[in-house]
């Protein structure tokens, strides 16, 4: 106990970090309402939409926002189409020497991205675990028949349907199962509605099918897979041939991207971006659990408030000499695809954006944390964003393993279409605390405003980013770049 009151004694107090409570209030009073039951986890194309934008579009009209869609027609809310497809019918039927073959209706899963897609009577040839593509040669007309060997991914089927086949049927060898692979697709994938469907088609077959489809042919699984693993393996013909077919069942939503816009002071043609996305799960559990809704307070309600507060703090003062936009995006969760909608159409031309700062799970770290960038080292902004942090006594994080995180955000589909876009946050700075909330509240019922709701980061993010809007609005600062020549 000596010891312990004599170190007391000799170290220096560490003054607390300095907090913004009228901020973190005004924050709360956001989350509170846009994470509230009455917003049904805010849904794209649901009455929880509605509201939210409702809510978001009132916020940013009092405080001096004009609309930023620049269509007469759509003022303040840009339209998104999306279209969410599920499977709906599955059919494989395999011949050998023209004699059809039988299997049990639990034996074989066929899907496809498209409304349908159909491969009559094609060779299937064997390619073994995919590792190496084959020449379209040996893949064009063909099924290509791969092992799983338990690995769970895509890459290996699309790049053999990108390198000619037909179709890609799957073996489960491993640990996978139909079920597994039945649970985890029946689920609806979404694209915007303007997206060209897609004409691939994808098979899996259990063990126990392949063998009986094998019976009675100089080939069994346990000899394809003892090819596939010599050093010299080859593709190889199988003694069938497949009809497989796929259908799915499309249901067309209207969502929106909320756009605003701060005019500039002295406008040079050039732009800063800011945005969050407002969507999230909406109802996600069935009864008899007794929470229903993933309400998605921190992902992403936090995100809105700390948009709507630096919206709020760049209309007082001296109004930056670049236009400041706006935007909240739909379908985050399902895709990024509001960050592509407005990718696809924006309201200025991309390359005037000079920098685009996205906002997204920022509530969980105390005031005085340092800053980390997801996505650095991958845009023209470090430097500047360096100096903005040196100005404004800003400490960042060295490295960036917060990218590890980085397409899993909206700022990932802008890098798609060449716009410099980023994440500056206290939330991403200790990976430790932000995986705990992955693994804890992130996507489910529980993440809900709760007692001691961590907001000290998040006045911070708002201080910061209202400076970082403003550095990058300042043509002295950050002087507009060439555009490149005209096509």
């Amino acid at each position: 106990m000596v010891a312990f009151a004599t170190c007391a004694l000799l170290s220096p107090a560490v003054a607390a970090p300095k907090r913004d409570k009228a901020l973190e209030a005004q924050l709360l009073a956001h989350i509170t309402e846009l994470a509230s039951d009455a917003y049904e986890g805010r849904e794209p194309g649901t009455e929880g939409e509605s509201k939210t934008l409702r809510y978001l579009g009132k916020q940013w009209f009092d405080i001096g926002l004009e609309s930023g869609t620049n269509d007469p027609l759509h003022s303040w809310f840009a339209p998104v189409k999306l279209v969410a497809r599920e499977p709906y019918g599955s059919n494989a039927m395999f011949l050998r020497k023209g004699r059809r073959l039988i299997l049990p209706a639990d034996s074989a899963l066929v899907l496809t991205s498209a409304k349908r897609s159909l491969v009559e009577n094609a060779p299937i040839v064997f390619v073994g675990t995919g590792q190496v593509i084959p020449p379209r040669t040996d893949l064009a007309g063909r099924v290509a028949l791969l092992l799983d060997g338990g690995r769970d991914d895509s890459d290996r089927q699309n790049a053999l349907l990108k390198g000619g086949a037909t179709a890609v049927l799957t073996v489960l060898d491993g640990d996978r199962t139909l079920e597994n692979v039945s649970a985890r697709r029946e689920r609806s994938g979404y694209a915007l509605a303007s997206d060209s469907l897609g004409g691939d088609l994808e098979g899996f077959i259990t063990r126990a099918g392949l063998d009986r489809l094998l019976a009675g042919t100089s080939q069994t699984l346990a000899g394809l897979q003892a090819a596939a693993a010599a050093p010299d393996f080859v593709p190889r013909l199988i003694e069938l041939t497949a009809t497989l077919e796929a259908t799915t069942r499309e249901t067309r939503i209207n969502t929106h991207n909320l756009i605003g816009k701060l005019p500039g002071r002295k406008p040079d043609g050039k732009a800063v971006l800011l945005l969050a996305h407002w969507d999230h799960f909406g109802r996600c559990a069935e009864p008899p659990a007794e929470d229903l809704i993933c309400n998605g307070a921190i992902d992403n309600a936090s995100g809105l408030a700390v948009l709507t507060e630096i919206a709020r703090r760049l209309t007082r003062g001296i109004t930056p000499d670049r236009d400041v936009y706006f935007l909240a995006t739909t379908a985050e969760e399902i895709g990024l695809l509001g960050a592509h909608a407005f990718a696809d159409n924006p309201p200025l031309p991309l390359n005037q954006i000079v920098a685009a700062f996205n906002i997204d799970t920022v509530a969980v770290s105390p005031a005085g944390s340092p800053f980390a960038v997801v996505g650095k080292g991958m845009t023209g902004l470090d430097a500047q964003i360096a100096a903005a942090a040196k100005a404004q006594k800003k400490k960042l994080v060295a490295g960036d393993e917060a990218n590890a995180f980085v397409r899993r955000q909206d700022g990932w589909a802008l890098l798609q279409h060449d716009v410099p876009a980023v994440m500056v946050s206290t939330a991403w700075s200790d990976m430790g605390r932000m995986e705990r909330f992955m693994d804890g509240d992130y996507h489910r019922p529980s993440d809900k405003v709760k007692p001691g709701i961590e907001l000290g980061g998040a006045a911070d993010d708002v201080t910061f980013l209202t400076a970082l809007a403003r550095w990058f609005a300042d043509p002295k600062k950050v002087p507009a770049p060439a555009d490149p020549p005209a096509k």
